[in-house]
């Protein structure tokens, strides 16, 4: 009776032993990596907003070389497309400069974490020969020439800001996003906020309706629109701040809500941060922030991540990416052209961040 109860034993011992192993093997073996500092091999895709590519695309070698076992492909798509295809679960998590509407958060399933990850300034570049950087565009000057009213580069309402430049009589090209973006989104909420005229005629969104006169040019992301005002002698258009000085466009100088003309750098988007407190969902959308120094065109960029990840391995290297973003990311976003999130902003996120890999809290330590 003894031996009949004993071998069921062993052979219960034997096979939970082999589920272990198993697991373990799984857990610290993926393509041939090992689990290194405690974090398990992962490959993770991201896919979204135009406006962070180069900085998410950074930080992606820059944590492949901290913890080689992490791979993170991010793909430049669009605001539009990364909400999209977060939704309906293609990646692994998304990118957007508007984060999500109201509406949209219950179509997320496995629930939604929005972090603001980055902030940038959205510029208004310009290629004019003979015409310096940092021409001057007044609130008046550059709605008007986004609604096609101002057409010309010589015309009174940009030359009155801009005594002594010889401004040429020459036809504006204006250029303009062709796919759901959020810059566009931002762009226009800001032009909405400054002008009730704007906001009657052409509103805000991902995509509008541009206006039918004048001469206007469609171009995809932030790289196209870039591209194209480089090519274009007599354009302009709007593009994130480190597209333009990565490429050496010049860029005007806006008239802000206190009715200083002032540059993007840096410093003049940090002291739009600086105005702006970000509520508990940490949704903050910068419209026509206060300050004589603040930049009128600030954003945050979100990461949009899933509430459960059903995958350990990916949990917790979604969380190491986002702690590399928070830390060692922060340190390269100024020589990227983007602008370094305040530290009680990246407490916050942390804080909101955390949970992400609770659920798996014991494999993380056994692999440590």
């Amino acid at each position: 009776m003894y031996r009949w109860l004993e071998w069921p034993r062993r052979w219960v011992s034997f096979l939970l032993l082999l589920v272990l192993v198993a697991s373990l093997t799984v857990a610290c073996d993926f393509g041939g990596q090992q689990a290194q500092d405690g974090v398990p091999p992962a490959s993770l895709t991201g896919l979204g907003a135009s406006f962070p590519a180069p900085l998410y695309q950074n930080w992606a070698v820059g944590l492949n070389q901290k913890h080689s076992q992490i791979r993170v492909d991010y793909q430049s798509q669009g605001s539009g497309a990364g909400i999209e295809n977060f939704i309906q679960e293609n990646v692994d998590f998304a990118a957007s400069d508007i984060a999500l509407k109201d509406e949209d958060i219950p179509k997320v399933k496995r629930g939604v974490l929005m972090l603001p990850m980055t902030a940038g300034s959205i510029v208004i570049a310009y290629n004019v020969p003979g015409v310096p950087d940092g021409l001057k565009l007044t609130r008046e000057a550059y709605v008007g020439i986004m609604s096609g009213q101002i057409r010309r580069w010589n015309d009174p309402k940009i030359a009155t800001a801009n005594p002594g430049v010889n401004l040429p009589d020459q036809a504006i090209t204006v250029v303009h996003r062709s796919d759901g973006s959020g810059t566009t989104a931002v762009f226009t909420k800001h032009l909405s906020a400054i002008s009730p005229e704007w906001q009657k005629q052409f509103g805000e969104g991902t995509t509008i309706q541009w206006p039918k006169t004048g001469n206007f040019v469609g171009a995809k992301g932030n790289e196209g629109v870039t591209a194209q005002i480089q090519q274009t002698a007599g354009a302009i258009g709007y593009v994130e701040y480190g597209y333009a000085k990565t490429n050496k466009l010049n860029t005007a100088a806006l008239e802000n809500k206190a009715g200083k003309f002032v540059q993007a750098t840096p410093e003049t988007g940090a002291a739009t941060l600086a105005a702006v407190q970000l509520p508990e969902n940490l949704r903050a959308f910068i419209t026509d922030p206060e300050g004589e120094n603040s930049y009128p065109i600030v954003t945050y960029t979100w990461q949009l991540h899933y509430q459960q990840q059903p995958d350990p391995n990916k949990a917790i290297a979604l969380e190491v990416w986002i702690e590399y973003g928070l830390n060692e990311g922060q340190k390269v976003a100024p020589e990227l052209g983007y602008i370094p999130l305040p530290k009680v902003v990246r407490e916050r996120i942390a804080k909101a961040a955390d949970g992400l890999s609770d659920q798996y809290t014991i494999t993380l330590k056994d692999m440590a």
